[in-house]
């Protein structure tokens, strides 16, 4: 199960939220073995983001996997990531940030996998 978090400086509507969720689910079959059906999707609006010590417009996305998976799909993901934001919220892209983490070990259903 893929998850995604959004930490934005902007509030977010439904229905952006919904588009936003919607592109996500098809950005993350980019990493193999990877559906929007197991994706897992959480924002975070209004937040306050400094960069240099000034306030920016921007975010900050964690996506953490469940194993490793290669770079080539890391990088398509974490392009398709700041393009979707970019257009949605308007931010500049040297205002986002993105980390992917991979675990071995994930809970899900009640049982460690």
């Amino acid at each position: 199960m893929p998850y995604i978090a959004i930490n934005t400086a902007r509030e977010l509507s439904g229905v952006k939220k919904e588009k936003i969720k919607t592109e996500l689910g098809r950005l993350i079959t980019l990493i193999p073995a990877k559906t929007e059906a197991g994706l897992l999707v959480d924002f975070s609006g209004g937040r306050t983001l400094y960069r240099a010590g000034e306030e920016v417009p921007g975010a900050f996305i964690e996506v953490r996997l469940y194993t490793e998976t290669g770079l080539e799909p890391k990088k398509q993901l974490t392009a398709g990531i700041f393009d979707l934001l970019s257009k949605e919220l308007g931010f500049k892209k040297e205002h986002m940030y993105l980390n992917i983490l991979e675990f071995e070990n994930w809970g899900t259903g009640g049982v460690l996998i």
